[in-house]
């Protein structure tokens, strides 16, 4: 492909990407199942907006990234199965489907950094946009489990284990600031993992980076340096009512003593939000756990039966959630364990009728009623 053809090729594509308003966002996904959190919902739906509106002013109207304002690289902060990860996948596989990949970040911190697990991380965005080089460097990477990486956590887990990684954390956290600051990378050219053979460039310098993690622990970090912007997470807004805390150059600097959790000061910099997720109540799980029923339903009516789940079975799934503290994640994993024999008893066989999962002495137990 020549130089020129690049640019409409790129052109093309984005004026395809659509852009409804922040508002049009957050309803679309309530639409699509999300519930709860609803000003986060609001802080990455604009964050979303913004970058595609970024890539469409830089691609369709030629405006130079000097005049253009920041990527929105956010990060999102929260417990395990509140909905961050989710939030993502709808909004760049389902609204705006754009090239997006999740990366765990745990890997890194499990086998250890070697010089080729970031540029890892961009050959998988190029895989999500069909090995086209061109139309990832508009993509978004989410760092999974960021907080996993952080320098304390490493020591702390494998302190005493006799390994040579690189137990502090910061040399993957060194490499992953490499791309967060805009710049050329070399990847394989045939897409592989191998150091050797044809590289091509790949731009990071309109590729938007979400870093998700629950940061167990960091309250205490916090605390001790009676950092005022703690309260204003949790509440998720600072002064003027935003919906999200954004951050004065005073604050920023305040934040950059995330390093007593582990980071470099110049990493958490390159972010300019931190989005606050809070753990789902009870009725919000609720309303989840009757989105998921009703996949559930359909799966049994190609079966030939009604599945009917009693709402007294719902609670005790939401109170097991609760207990477990897995959130949304762990509904599925629990509904699917108390269907499963039920569907392997009655399956395949050509039966009709109806299931009626219900409560019994406390467990819960199910009532089959087959048609005659």
């Amino acid at each position: 492909m020549r130089r020129g053809e690049k640019v409409y090729y790129v052109k093309d594509f984005i004026q395809t990407v659509p852009l409804p308003s922040p508002k049009k966002i957050y309803t679309e996904l309530e639409k699509l199942g999300y519930r709860g959190q609803p000003l986060a919902r609001k802080a990455v739906s604009l964050a979303s907006y913004r970058h595609v509106k970024r890539l469409k002013l830089l691609h369709t109207k030629s405006m130079p990234r000097t005049v253009l304002p920041p990527r929105p690289n956010t990060i999102l902060m929260g417990p395990t199965g509140c909905g961050k990860t989710y939030l993502i996948e709808l909004l760049f596989g389902e609204i705006f489907k754009l090239p997006y990949v999740i990366i765990d970040m745990t890997k890194f911190t499990e086998s250890g950094y070697v010089g080729d697990d970031v540029v890892n991380i961009l050959v998988q965005l190029v895989y999500a946009a069909n090995e086209s080089i061109d139309i990832a460097e508009c993509g978004v990477i989410v760092l999974d489990e960021f907080d996993k990486i952080a320098g304390a956590y490493s020591s702390a887990r494998f302190a005493g284990q006799g390994t040579t990684k690189d137990v502090s954390g910061y040399g993957v956290q060194r490499e992953l600031l490499k791309i967060l600051e805009g710049t050329d990378v070399q990847i394989p050219l045939d897409f592989g993992f191998s150091s050797r053979g044809p590289r091509a460039l790949i731009s990071t310098r309109d590729i938007t980076f979400f870093s998700v993690g629950a940061f167990s622990g960091i309250r205490s970090f916090l605390e001790k340096r009676n950092l005022g912007f703690l309260q204003k997470l949790e509440e998720g807004r600072g002064e003027d009512d935003s919906i999200a805390y954004n951050l004065t150059e005073d604050e920023a600097d305040d934040i950059s003593k995330f390093h007593m959790f582990g980071f470099l000061p110049e990493l958490i910099s390159r972010f300019n939000r931190i989005v606050p997720f809070s753990p789902l109540n009870k009725n919000t799980l609720m309303e989840i756990i009757q989105i998921k029923t009703r996949n559930y339903q359909r799966e049994f009516e190609e079966e030939g039966f009604k599945l009917h789940i009693e709402p007294g079975v719902a609670e005790f799934i939401i109170d097991e959630a609760v207990r477990r503290q897995t959130g949304a994640r762990g509904l599925d994993v629990i509904i699917s364990r108390h269907l499963e024999e039920v569907a392997f008893e009655n399956f395949g066989k050509g039966d009709e009728g109806e299931i009626i999962l219900t409560m019994d002495s406390g467990k819960v137990s199910h009532i089959l009623k087959k048609r005659a």
